[in-house]
């Protein structure tokens, strides 16, 4: 492979000439650009970019720690990462871990090593503690309560926005509600638990542990929770669904089992997808995009920031 001494040989220039053209620096003859640019053609030079990124101190990447990547909660939110990343002239190197907490550990790892200049977390398995550790190789964002961690991170109020959904429903006249979650052991997830726990006591109602249902995010997790209900001898009359999807699969799902929405069930499910806009789905809207551009921007900070994004009720037809 060429080195930059042997374009520089070629093109009868100086081995910093050469690397002020690589650069585009402002002041070099125009002759000698011309005959730096043909030594390179000819000789096929690759600049070595590991070389440039140890010189500069920063690689110009920023690393996205995220369990999946085939659902519109994480789409979303590296679209609106992705775009203020462009503006900014980073890159994107996605870490999808399954919720395993060795992979994760390896983005992190990443970040020890100075082969990202910062890492976004939008979802985890490992500890905060132990992310708390790498925080000195680089700016960590959480997207999440993070509490008094000393990360920056950005948040969405879960056990706000879940108990206003259950108000909402109540105020609606239901009274036997069900919810879904996904991991339990989720941050998220346990602040929607304990805001319905919250609410049943406010309310004095019972708590049913079967209607609530764990391990759901997908479209096909909706007739899940159909199936499951049809079982029931006392049935909810309304849910609050892990997501849109969720909300989605049970409407789709909701003729097999002769329910009537909302005249049966009642459903509100969350994020505001574009599935939820098409099947007029009541639900919480969450603007992913804007919170992805919000997460990036914590990244490019020197201070660590704590940020709270504000939601909404979008009432449809599904209650």
């Amino acid at each position: 492979m060429a080195s930059i001494r042997d374009v520089a040989r070629i093109a009868g220039v100086s081995v910093a000439t050469v690397s002020r053209v690589l650069n585009n620096h402002p002041y070099v003859k125009k002759e000698k650009v011309e005959a730096v640019k043909r030594a390179i053609e000819e000789t096929g030079y690759i600049q070595n970019i590991n070389a440039i990124n140890l010189k500069k101190g920063k690689t110009n990447l920023v690393g996205i720690v995220l369990p999946i990547v085939d659902h519109p909660y994480f789409s979303q939110l590296i679209q609106g990462i992705s775009l203020a990343a462009a503006s900014h002239h980073y890159k994107l190197v996605l870490y999808q871990t399954g919720y395993h907490e060795g992979q994760e550990m390896e983005a992190l790892e990443m970040l020890k090593l100075k082969q990202i200049d910062s890492l976004i977390i939008c979802s985890r398995k490992v500890s905060l503690d132990t992310i708390e550790r790498y925080r000195q190789y680089g700016m960590i964002v959480l997207f999440e309560n993070g509490g008094n961690t000393p990360l920056s991170y950005t948040y969405v109020d879960h056990y706000a926005c879940f108990m206003d959904a259950l108000n909402y429903l109540y105020e609606k006249g239901h009274r036997e509600i069900g919810f879904s979650i996904n991991r339990s052991d989720g941050t998220n997830s346990r602040q929607r638990e304990q805001a319905y726990r919250d609410f049943l006591e406010l309310k004095r109602l019972p708590y049913h542990e079967e209607y609530m249902v764990k391990d759901c995010l997908y479209l096909e997790d909706g007739e899940r929770i159909l199936d499951r209900f049809s079982r029931l001898q006392r049935r909810p009359t309304a849910l609050l669904a892990t997501s849109d999807q969720v909300a989605a699969g049970i409407v789709i799902a909701s003729s097999k089992y002769g329910i009537a929405i909302p005249d049966d069930l009642a459903i509100i499910g969350f994020d505001n997808h574009p599935i939820a806009k098409a099947m007029n789905i009541t639900t919480i809207g969450i603007p992913l995009n804007s919170i992805g551009q919000l997460l990036f921007g914590q990244t490019l900070a020197d201070t660590v920031s704590h940020k709270e994004v504000s939601v909404h009720l979008i009432e449809r037809m599904t209650v």
